[in-house]
């Protein structure tokens, strides 16, 4: 009888205050929204980090013809300095931290820059003589970088050292940021998720003032009394976190799954499982606002 009766309470305080309610949803919805595109960001990168950070390597580039760079002064590299580049390359303070090294001539690095950029109109007058050759060097720790940079840096025959992570790190650099924008304005959503929740909840309980004094009166709990107020917040809230769910699912299936993932596949996307695994935090986040804006109102507004 009692649940029969908090459900029926329910059921008026959302149909009396259904704009406020429906409000509630969507604000909740669209926050929520924010919250779990964080997160979801969040994930692409440690997805990317993991994937790409093993794979980057070291790029000592060899002195072309015609280079300006100071160590080039000499013309194109001789064997006698890339005899000098790999006796610092097997220096024992340098050696255990390479876990392979190999040589690519011009001739490759030709072959390779054709089959890059094979049908750029460009492309066509670069000759081998235009290609650095170079030595590719995989770390056994990509963040030692520095310590090999340091040690065939300004040897001559050396133009330029690249290190790979590099060009990733200004990717990822734009993903944080762009995780951080999304962050604060799901704290601005949530900050008036939680003033709507708090202003339906005082509407609710101030329209059924009556209600709640003769239920006090016949001896009810403030806990009974309380209880369908909160739940038609945690209602509305749950709804609206269960859209944010929905909303993620179908972007992460269709635009990054089905679109990005078969146009681009040189890197691992986050996927629908991922927003799986994000969704109980979404609930949750959903179920704090409904309680802290239930604490905040109805201490005060279910009093009679």
């Amino acid at each position: 009888m009692r649940i029969q009766f908090v459900l029926s309470e329910i059921g008026q305080g959302l149909r009396r205050n259904l704009s406020m309610t429906i409000s509630v949803i969507l604000v909740t919805f669209v926050s929520l929204t924010f919250v779990g595109v964080a997160s979801l960001l969040q994930t692409q990168i440690v997805k990317m980090k993991g994937e790409w950070y093993d794979k980057v390597e070291v790029t000592v580039l060899l002195c072309p013809t015609d280079s300006s760079a100071a160590t080039c002064a000499s013309g194109p590299v001789t064997d006698a300095q890339k005899a000098d580049i790999e006796a610092h390359l097997d220096a024992p303070e340098v050696k255990p931290l390479i876990e392979k090294t190999y040589f690519e001539s011009q001739d490759q690095a030709f072959a390779s820059f054709q089959q890059r950029f094979k049908g750029q109109f460009w492309a066509t007058v670069m000759t081998a003589a235009d290609m650095n050759s170079s030595y590719r060097i995989k770390l056994t720790d990509p963040t030692k970088y520095q310590v090999v940079a340091d040690v065939v840096s300004g040897l001559q025959g050396v133009e330029q050292v690249q290190d790979q992570r590099q060009l990733f790190d200004r990717l990822f650099l734009v993903l944080d940021r762009a995780t951080m924008l999304a962050a604060g304005l799901a704290a601005v959503m949530l900050l008036a998720a939680v003033l709507l929740i708090t202003t339906t909840i005082r509407l609710s309980a101030l329209s059924r003032r009556r209600e709640t004094g003769i239920m006090r009166l016949v001896g009810a709990s403030n806990w009974f009394i309380q209880l369908p107020f909160m739940l038609e917040g945690a209602i509305a809230a749950t709804i609206g976190a269960g859209l944010a769910v929905v909303a993620l699912w179908l972007g992460v299936k269709y635009l990054i799954t089905d679109w990005l993932g078969q146009s681009l596949t040189w890197t691992a996307y986050v996927t629908t499982s991922d927003v799986l695994a994000v969704a109980p935090i979404l609930v949750g986040v959903a179920i704090v606002l409904a309680g802290v804006s239930s604490v905040v109102t109805l201490s005060r507004y279910t009093k009679v």
